[in-house]
This record gives C-alpha cells, sequence and structure tokens, in this order.
C-alpha cells in the first residue's frame, strides 16, 4: 500500500511538474517574441535586456551572433537547433550547453522570417527541477504520508473487522479440541472466503463426527458380534453335550450309530462356524493372496458344475475377467449359490456381463425376496430375518457377510438389488483392462 501510494504521488508529482513546465515555457516564449518583433522592425539593439531570462542570442540569416544579453557577451553560438518542421517556434529542455557550465535550461527557439532569409531566436530559462520546487516536494511528501496514514488506518479497521470470524472461529476450535459443546463452528454472516471455510471447515466436522458415529457404531457391532459368536458356537456344542449326555443315561438303550451321526452334525456345524469366523478376521485384516485374472464366466461354469438341490441355469459372457484371488472369489460366488439355494422355489439364475466398464455377476432365485428396508441387514454378522428368510442350519448366518468382505476387498461393491420375484444379489468389480475386451 505505501509503495502504491508513492506511485501515486510520483504520477502526480510528474503531472504537476509538466503543468509548471508548460507555464514557464510560456513565459519565456513571450519574452522572446519581444525581441523577434524587433527583428522583423529592425530595431534590434546589439546589447538585449534579459528580461528575467537567463540569456537571448539572435542568429542572422548567415547563421552570425548578431544580438545576446550581456552575460552571453562573447560566448559562441549556444546551439544550432531548430524548431521541429512545420513549426516557427519549439521549446525544450537542453544540457550541457557551454556557457551555462553543463547546467539543464529551458531552451524556447523563434524562427523570423526575413528578406535575407530565417532569423533565429533562442531564449534560455531556468529548467524544472524534477521535484518542481522544494514546497511543492514537502507538499507532495506530506499528502503522501497522510494518504498512508489514512490508507493504513482504513485497512487495519477493514482487516480488524474481516478477522473477527476468523477469532472466532479459532475460539470455536478451540473448544471443539476441549470437547465441548457440538462439532459446529459460527459461519459468518457476511458472503466471503471466510463464510466460505467456515462451511468447509462444519463439512469436515460433521464428516469427522460422522466417522466418529461409525467407529462406535463398528464397535457396537463387534460388541455384538462377540455376543452372537459366543451364542452360536455355544449352541452345536450344548447339543452334542445333550446328545452324549442323554445317551450316557441309558447306554443299553442308545443307537451309538445314531448319536454318532448327530454329534458329527453338530460337529460340522461348529466347523462351519470356526472356518467362517476365521475367514472374516483374514478379511478384516487385509491378508490377500496375489491377484490373477480371472475369468467370471470360467468362474460361473466351475462352481455350478456341482449338482445342487435347486435348478441352476447360466447366462455368461466370455471375456469378462477382473483381477483377483481366484480361492476369494469362488467362495464368494458360492456363499451366493449357497444362500439362493436355501431361499429359492426351485430355480437360481446366474449372469455375467459387462456394463460401462465393469464386471457385474448377478445370482437371482426365484424365493420370497427380501424386503427393501432389510437389504443391508441382510450382510450383516449373524443377522436373523423374519421366518420366510430365517437363517436354517444350513447356514451359519456369515456368508453373507463374507461375500460382501471380499467385494470390497477386491474394490468392489454387493448389493441387494429390485428384482420381480426372489432376491438378486449383484456384484460389481473393476474390469483387468486388455484382457476383457474378447468379442462375446
Amino acid at each position: 500500500m505505501l509503495l502504491l501510494n508513492i506511485v501515486v504521488g510520483a504520477f502526480v508529482l510528474f503531472g504537476i511538474r509538466g503543468e509548471v513546465a508548460d507555464i514557464r515555457a510560456h513565459d519565456v516564449s513571450g519574452k522572446a517574441v519581444r525581441v523577434l518583433l524587433m527583428v522583423k522592425r529592425n530595431t534590434l539593439p546589439r546589447i538585449l535586456d534579459a528580461d528575467g531570462l537567463d540569456g537571448i542570442q539572435v542568429v542572422d540569416a548567415a547563421g552570425r551572433l548578431v544580438a545576446w544579453t550581456p552575460n552571453l557577451s562573447g560566448e559562441p553560438r549556444q546551439l544550432n537547433a531548430l524548431p521541429r518542421r512545420g513549426l516557427a517556434n519549439d521549446s525544450a529542455e537542453i544540457c550541457g550547453l557551454p556557457a551555462f557550465h553543463e547546467a539543464c535550461k529551458l531552451v524556447v527557439t523563434l524562427v523570423a522570417f526575413q528578406s535575407d532569409g530565417e532569423w533565429v531566436v533562442y531564449a534560455f530559462g531556468p529548467a524544472i527541477p524534477w521535484y518542481v520546487s522544494l514546497e511543492a516536494l514537502l507538499f507532495q511528501i506530506g499528502v503522501t504520508l497522510l494518504l498512508v496514514g489514512l490508507t493504513w488506518f482504513g485497512v487495519s479497521r477493514v482487516v480488524s473487522r474481516t478477522l473477527a470470524p476468523v477469532s472466532g472461529i479459532t475460539r470455536r476450535l478451540g473448544e471443539i479440541s476441549a470437547g465441548g459443546g457440538g462439532m459446529q463452528i459460527p459461519v459468518p454472516e457476511c458472503d466471503d472466503e471466510i463464510r466460505d471455510l467456515a462451511r468447509t471447515a462444519n463439512q469436515t466436522l460433521e464428516r469427522l463426527q460422522t466417522a466418529l458415529r461409525q467407529q462406535e457404531a463398528a464397535m457396537e457391532q463387534q460388541r455384538r458380534f462377540a455376543a452372537d459368536a459366543s451364542h452360536d458356537l455355544r449352541s452345536p456344542i450344548t447339543a452334542m453335550r445333550t446328545q452324549i449326555e442323554g445317551a450316557l443315561l441309558h447306554p443299553e438303550d442308545t443307537e451309538w450309530r445314531e448319536v454318532g451321526g448327530e454329534v458329527l452334525t453338530s460337529l460340522d456345524r461348529l466347523q462351519a462356524i470356526v472356518a467362517d469366523l476365521l475367514t472374516l478376521n483374514k478379511l478384516d485384516s487385509q491378508v490377500t493372496a496375489e491377484r490373477v485374472p480371472v475369468d467370471l464366466a470360467g468362474l460361473v461354469r466351475d462352481e455350478t458344475a456341482r449338482a445342487r438341490a435347486k435348478h441352476v441355469t447360466t447366462s455368461t459372457r466370455e471375456g469378462v475377467v477382473v483381477s483377483g484371488d481366484r480361492l476369494q472369489l469362488a467362495r464368494l460366488l458360492t456363499n451366493l449359490l449357497d444362500n439362493a439355494e436355501r431361499h429359492a422355489d426351485s430355480r437360481i439364475a446366474v449372469t455375467v456381463r459387462r456394463e460401462d466398464g465393469t464386471a457385474v455377476m448377478e445370482v437371482l432365485d426365484d424365493g420370497a425376496g427380501i424386503a427393501p428396508e432389510q437389504r443391508e441387514i441382510v450382510f450383516q454378522r449373524f443377522t436373523r430375518l423374519d421366518a420366510s428368510r430365517s437363517r436354517d442350519v444350513g447356514g451359519t448366518g456369515l456368508g453373507l457377510s463374507i461375500a460382501r468382505e471380499i467385494a470390497q476387498v477386491h474394490n468392489g461393491t454387493l448389493t441387494v438389488e429390485d428384482s420381480d420375484t426372489g432376491a438378486r444379489f449383484v456384484l460389481r468389480l473393476p474390469l483387468l483392462e486388455g484382457l476383457s475386451d474378447r468379442p462375446e
């Protein structure tokens, strides 16, 4: 701001100097005209009155000095310049004139057209210094300092008012850091960048608060998971204990082969739950095998080759290739097929296609379907829905959770989407570029 005031002051001073120079040139020209009239009237004396000027010289048509002021007596012609073409008079500041000890002078040149040719009158006046005068310089300095002071005062007031909301935001952030009140900062009423900053900060704080709530929800989910897991592990253990204790009470009446089969069934269920828990733990820890190209059509063919209680139809597009762990993707598809088999009336349909640069695999059953409000709940661990799709003895309650975890580990999604009949599970994974461009 100080620099700006200095620049403006310099321009003002330059303008004043120009005006003063014009006035000075007009004054010198007026006095030179009186000498020019003497030339025209043939009344020119050899010694001229300086009339307040620094000097005058008159040169005749032959280039001889014919008149001068006393201070230029005996001095040579000071310059040979003539007015610019088309002008009878001209003025300029010229430095280095020998009679004036190399000082700069304001020189006015007039031409008198006589019968023998052009006579030239040179009038020398004091040049205007860059600062015009000491008084003008002091005045300009005073005005500049006044403007600087007023500008500083105005800017400080504006900055104080502008930064006042920032101080409020800083105080509020300190209160939030100390755990006081909600996670919101005041938004200024003025429509400027600070208002945008406050809004952005509130959005960030809101996302942080959401993340904290999600963390709390995840911790609560882990607690529920531990409780459900302990219950589900206890159930087959309790069943085995009951079966064995009942057999031991009446050993002579017990069919030990039948008891052994029932115990093995409970052990199988226990083993399945433990295996699923280990799988979830592995997925949660982000431990994955080496990624390889996996053709989803080939994966579907391999996993649907096993005989199932429900009829399975497939519609696959060749060349839909993704990068992933083949065993995990096979586990995902198997879990979806097992879930569909438990809830389908008679048919299961599996499709593979490409959609907007994404590999899509769908598993559709013709069962009762899943209500829209329960489509996310089914992916929670050990979730129990109503009787129409409740978990039966064939499942552990972890299959869909594992399937979604595998999808997310592979940068994909697994959702339940609308369907005319039954439940439609849709897996979307990134296509592997370069290997997914084969024709159908």
